[in-house]
């Protein structure tokens, strides 16, 4: 996303020039970085991904263009907060539901129970056994998303224990550490997190990565820029 630009837009012409529907009302939406459309995308259940909304707000999901949602939160996972995502996002939900507190059986339960809601893969932490990824893949018919944090975890071992999408999650070495997996494993998909300027958007898809994770502003930072908006009127 260009520097010193809102990070919502009005919608415009697509590139034949066709003006999409816009209402009234609901105008102004989030934009993903068009530095994504580079990326190949990851394919799941037939629709293409390429780019994920790394929130769980639910005005933002509800007002933003990306072709998915990545609803992973600090907290252990709850139907409470899970149910009301996947029921108001208008995209598919990749749905956190484990790893770090939440282990074991509850985490494979939380998972069913996510599939139940309709998301359409689950994410599990880095810390997450292998067994319990397992489990998982046994009773699971919807993609597993490993998160890999750094060079130290055995990517071929989470796949083989039935993780389907690996999602890198660096910080400044993402680019780096999707290089490497890329290399170990030509066909896996990849996402990753793309931090905030075009230039590390570019260099991570550039590194292998498939399809990219947007961290949003948050609210009060959007707020900002339109009350800005409303003193200037």
């Amino acid at each position: 996303m260009a520097k010193n630009a809102s990070p919502i837009q009005e919608l415009a012409a697509d590139d034949e020039g066709i003006l999409p529907f816009e209402s009234r009302l609901r105008h102004n939406i989030l934009k993903m970085p068009k530095e994504i459309e580079k990326a190949s995308g990851i394919v799941v259940f037939g629709r293409r991904i390429k780019s994920l909304l790394f929130s769980t707000d639910l005005a933002i999901i509800k007002n933003c263009d990306a072709d998915a949602i990545f609803a992973v939160h600090p907290f252990t996972a709850q139907r409470s907060i899970s149910a009301p995502i996947i029921q108001a996002a208008s995209v598919p939900v990749f749905c956190g539901v484990g790893g770090g507190t939440t282990q074991g059986m509850r985490a494979v339960y939380l998972a069913n129970d996510a599939e139940s809601l309709g998301a359409l893969g689950v994410v599990v932490n880095a810390p997450l056994p292998n067994k319990d990824v397992r489990a998982m893949a046994r009773v699971l018919d919807i993609p597993i998303v490993a998160t890999v944090a750094n060079e130290h975890t055995n990517v071929g071992l989470r796949i083989r224990n039935g993780a389907a999408i690996i999602n890198v999650a660096g910080g400044a070495k993402t680019p780096e550490l999707v290089a490497k997996i890329r290399k170990q494993h030509p066909k896996v998909p990849i996402m990753a997190s793309g931090g905030k300027t075009p230039e590390s958007i570019t260099a991570t898809i550039e590194a292998g990565a498939n399809a990219i994770v947007i961290t949003p502003p948050s609210s009060s930072e959007l707020f900002r820029d339109l009350m800005a908006k409303y003193r200037e009127a």
